[in-house]
C-alpha cells in the first residue's frame, strides 16, 4: 500500500478547512458607553489639621455616695436611666439610724425631767432667799443646778434633730438632671462617706477634653472654633474654646483644652479627634461619589484621552464637605469620573 505524503496530506487539509465557506471571523464587541459626570483635577488651597487624640466629658458630673455608714437596702434606678434633681437613687437602710433616734428621744426626754425638777428647786429658793430664809449662796448654787440642766435640756434637743437629719440622709436623691452612666455598687453592700454608688451625669452639657503642645497652645483663643472627628459620627462636629489651662504638665509638658460640643447624638466617654488648623497646603481633591470600592480596592474611575474609562487605585485622605482628599493615585490634570461612578466599568467609553 502506497503511503500518502505527510506534505501533500497537510496542504489537502488546510485546502479542506478554508475551501467552501466565505465566513468571516467575528468582529470585536464595541466598547459600552456609559454618561456619567467628569470633573478635571486642579490642586485647591486645603487647611493642614493637627489630629489629637481627646474624650467627650460631661461638664456635670457627680460621684454620689451616702453621708452615711450602712447596708443598701435597694438601689432604685439602673445604668443608662435618666434621672431629675430630687429623685431618689437608693436608700441605706435605717436601722441603726432610728435606733439613734429612740436613744435621742429618751436622752431629751431625761434632760427635759431634771430641768423641770432644776427649774422647781430654783423657784423655790428664789422665793426663801427673797425672804432671807435660805444665803445667797445656797441660792446660787440652785440657780446654777438649774442653769446646767437647761444647758443639758438644749443639747439633747438638739442630739435628737442631729438623729433625724440622719434619717433624711437614708434616702440618697440625684443632686443633678442627668443620666446614671455608672454603678459602683450594689444591694447589699455597705456605703461608705466618701465611696461612691453611682454616677450621675448631665448628657446635655458634653466637652471634648484634650492635651495641646506649647505651640497649638499659644495660638489658641477662648471662644476659638475647632472640627472634632467623634466615633460614631459620620460627619465631624464643631467645638468652641471653653478653657485654657495655663499650667503646662510637668511630664507631658502640654496644656489642657476643654472645647464646649453640641450635638444630641454624642455621649460621654466617646473617643475624639481635634483638629486643631497648622497651616495650609495644596492637595488634590475629588467629589465623594467618585470614590469607589471594588474587590476591596478604594479607587477612581479616570478616562484616557480618548475618554475610555480605567480604574486607578488611590489612597484617600480626610473627607470634608463632600470632598475626598487624595494623597496618592492621581494628578493634577487627570479627568475622574464623578457622577454614576457606580455604574462604570474598565474600558467603557465614557461621556459627560
Amino acid at each position: 500500500m502506497n503511503k500518502l505524503n505527510p506534505i501533500l496530506l497537510a496542504v489537502a487539509l488546510s485546502l479542506t478547512g478554508c475551501g467552501g465557506s466565505h465566513e468571516k471571523a467575528p468582529a470585536a464587541a464595541a466598547a459600552r458607553t456609559v454618561n456619567a459626570g467628569v470633573v478635571t483635577l486642579q490642586p485647591v488651597e486645603s487647611v493642614i489639621y493637627s489630629p489629637l487624640p481627646g474624650a467627650v466629658v460631661a461638664q456635670e458630673s457627680v460621684q454620689v455616695a451616702s453621708r452615711l455608714m450602712g447596708y443598701i437596702k435597694n438601689i432604685a434606678v439602673a445604668e443608662g436611666q435618666s434621672v431629675k434633681a430630687g429623685q431618689r437613687l437608693f436608700t441605706i437602710d435605717p436601722m441603726d439610724i432610728e435606733g439613734g433616734v429612740a436613744q435621742a428621744r429618751l436622752g431629751l426626754d431625761q434632760a427635759e425631767k431634771a430641768m423641770q425638777d432644776a427649774k422647781a428647786d430654783y423657784a423655790r429658793f428664789d422665793a426663801l432667799y427673797k425672804d432671807e430664809v435660805v444665803s445667797r449662796q445656797q441660792y446660787e448654787k440652785m440657780k446654777l443646778n438649774y442653769d446646767i440642766a437647761a444647758s443639758r435640756a438644749a443639747q439633747a434637743k438638739a442630739g435628737l434633730q442631729t438623729a433625724h437629719g440622719q434619717l433624711r440622709y437614708a434616702v440618697v436623691v440625684s443632686p443633678i438632671n442627668g443620666v446614671v452612666v455608672q454603678k459602683f455598687a450594689n444591694q447589699g453592700d455597705i456605703a461608705a462617706p466618701g465611696h461612691p454608688v453611682l454616677l450621675v451625669e448631665n448628657q446635655a452639657h458634653l466637652q471634648v477634653q484634650t492635651a495641646v503642645s506649647e505651640a497649638i497652645y499659644s495660638g489658641l483663643k477662648l471662644g476659638a472654633r475647632i472640627k472634632i472627628e467623634v466615633d460614631g459620627q459620620v460627619q465631624p462636629v464643631e467645638g468652641a474654646v471653653a478653657r485654657l489651662s495655663p499650667a503646662a504638665d510637668p511630664v507631658a509638658h502640654t496644656h489642657l483644652v476643654k472645647l464646649d460640643v453640641s450635638a444630641p447624638s454624642l455621649r460621654s466617654g466617646a473617643f475624639a479627634r481635634v483638629l486643631f488648623p497648622t497651616g495650609r497646603q495644596a492637595v488634590l481633591q475629588v467629589p465623594q461619589e467618585a470614590v469607589l470600592n471594588r474587590a476591596g480596592i478604594t479607587g477612581v474611575f479616570v478616562l484616557d484621552a480618548k475618554g475610555v474609562a480605567d480604574y486607578r487605585m488611590v489612597r484617600s485622605g480626610r473627607t470634608d464637605h463632600g470632598q475626598v482628599e487624595i494623597l496618592s493615585g492621581l494628578a493634577a490634570g487627570d479627568r475622574v469620573v464623578t457622577r454614576n461612578a457606580s455604574a462604570v466599568n474598565n474600558g467603557d467609553l465614557v461621556r459627560g
